[in-house]
């Protein structure tokens, strides 16, 4: 069975990656820093009959990426690696005027440095495995300039640069980077507390992520919303 790293897995659209692909037998690496949320969220992916390793741990501790990289060897390979965890650097947002530099340093290494660090750490078995594929999560804070998202939005942006850099750089891989669009989750309510409007539920761009795995397009940026629209 193919075998997927999924970062920031124990809820949102992380755990619904997780579902997706377990529902399809993929077995999984699950990541993130909330051990019980993540083993509640193990349990249940498991359900579906796949192999199922649970690591909680901070992204931007090498030993762990290597923990993760070391587990999914043991299912067989790397056939996918998906870089979901994010930090905000600061909750709630702030302007540019107000951001502390050491929120937009962990900004930064969550979403940027241990990114490319797992990237790197897997780079070889994504290379054996003849269909390997990176899918970085993006936003449109990465293109848009939204008032107090300067720092996420850089991180973002950053994120996306590295992403189109690798697919160049590996051309034998697929390098998605997606930006999901607007969706229900704990970090948009960190991020902006006081908006109650309702948004979509992470798992209606789950079918995004699937299409890209089914029709391998060209390494590239790509918008869910447009994938499930069919464009």
């Amino acid at each position: 069975m193919p075998v997927a790293i999924i970062t920031g897995a124990s809820k949102g659209l992380g755990r619904a990656l997780a579902e997706a692909l377990a529902a399809r037998g993929w077995d999984l690496v699950l990541d993130a820093r909330g051990a019980k949320v993540l083993d509640e969220t193990s349990a249940a992916v498991s359900a579906y009959g796949t192999r199922v390793t649970a690591l909680p741990g901070d992204v931007t501790d090498a030993a762990h990426r290597a923990q993760l990289v070391a587990a999914a060897w043991q299912l067989g390979g790397v056939d996918l690696v998906v870089s979901n965890a994010s930090a905000l650097g600061v909750e709630p947002l702030a302007r540019l005027d107000a951001l502390p530099l050491e929120g937009l340093r962990r900004a930064l290494e969550v979403n940027v440095v241990a990114a490319l660090g797992l990237v790197q750490e897997a780079l070889p078995l994504l290379r054996a495995s003849g269909a390997g594929a990176v899918i970085t999560v993006s936003s449109d804070a990465a293109a848009e300039a939204y008032e107090t998202w300067g720092g996420y939005g850089a991180s973002k942006a950053a994120l996306d640069h590295l992403a189109a850099v690798l697919g160049a750089e590996e051309p034998g891989l697929r390098v998605w980077a997606v930006d999901p669009g607007d969706m229900a989750t704990d970090l948009y309510a960190a991020a902006v507390p006081e908006d109650d409007d309702p948004r979509p539920a992470p798992t209606s761009v789950v079918p995004a992520f699937l299409r890209l795995l089914d029709e391998r397009p060209a390494s590239g940026r790509y918008s869910a919303p447009s994938l499930v629209e069919g464009r």
